[in-house]
């Protein structure tokens, strides 16, 4: 029987590890019976993965509704650790975290290039001295390593997988937690704006072949949601049930570019990736 669907809160303290002040919890969208699949959501965002080898934060930044991820493997002595599209308001907030944790960021990752807000990438790369910068080729930003379909990103003994999934931008890449024994199970999928929960859509191929129980971690959402699965989002998701030109009137209709108010974020549209301070137009995301 098919349950209905509504928010309630998700977890918000860690199991081991303290979280800083302004990492407010969200709500996450779940089963009123919570699936078993659901749960270890719950436990993801709480801390409390399994053999507790993965470290898992969810971020968001209020005024482009972002989501940045961070994921490091606390079962290496140095705890290297990746970010996944920060904001470049919140790095102050990310940095501190990752301080508190007693991490190591090792790589400052970024799904697309974004129009909706300046990347904090560069920021960061000015902070912290040795962090590297990561995009996909096909987005034409410059960084310092450079993604394409089925390349692998390591940190510690853990791994992300590129996977391709063009359509928001030209260069949308979604990144996959590895399919190992080693690895974090239920797998994550952190899909950017290549799928917004019950909303965009249209990445069957690279998303909606991974196991059903994958779970999907957005980079936007406007309605309180925080994860989702591949199982639901094939079930819900009204977009990917249309044929081809429905979905093209759809998405014509409906989606429309979200930026935010202020100047910086046009130049973010305009000239690509850039951080407060830029005095050149900059397509890196290492600078």
């Amino acid at each position: 029987m098919v349950l209905p669907l509504r928010l309630i809160p998700r977890v918000a303290a860690a199991a081991r590890l303290p979280v800083a002040a302004s990492c407010a919890p969200r709500p996450v969208l779940r089963r009123a019976s919570l699936s078993p699949v659901l749960a270890m959501a719950a436990a993801y965002s709480a801390g409390s993965v399994g053999d507790r080898r993965m470290l898992f934060r969810q971020l968001f930044e209020k005024e482009s509704s972002t989501y940045t991820y961070l994921l490091a493997d606390v079962a290496d002595p140095d705890k290297p650790a990746v970010l996944i599209d920060p904001v470049d308001r919140t790095v102050d907030r990310d940095l501190n975290l990752i301080k508190e944790l007693g991490l190591k960021l090792v790589y400052a990752m970024n799904t697309h290039v974004h129009a909706d807000h300046v990347t904090g990438t560069g920021l960061i790369k000015t902070k912290i001295p040795g962090v590297k910068s990561v995009i996909s080729k096909a987005s034409g930003a410059k960084a310092d390593h450079i993604v394409e379909h089925g390349d692998k990103i390591y940190f510690g003994n853990l791994f992300l997988e590129v996977r391709a999934t063009p359509g928001h931008t030209a260069g949308c890449v979604t990144y996959v937690t590895g399919d190992a024994d080693n690895q974090p199970s239920p797998r994550m999928a952190f899909t950017g704006d290549a799928l917004i929960i019950r909303a965009c859509g249209r990445t069957d191929f690279q998303i909606f072949t991974l196991p059903k129980d994958t779970l999907l971690y957005p980079a936007h959402d406007y309605k309180g949601f925080t994860v989702s699965t591949v199982e639901e989002e094939i079930a819900y998701n009204a977009r990917l049930s249309k044929d081809k030109e429905t979905f093209k009137s759809i998405m014509e209709s409906k989606l429309e570019l979200v930026l935010s108010k202020d100047d910086g974020c046009s130049c973010a549209c305009q000239f690509g990736l850039r951080y407060p301070g830029s005095t050149t137009k900059d397509l890196s995301c290492s600078h």
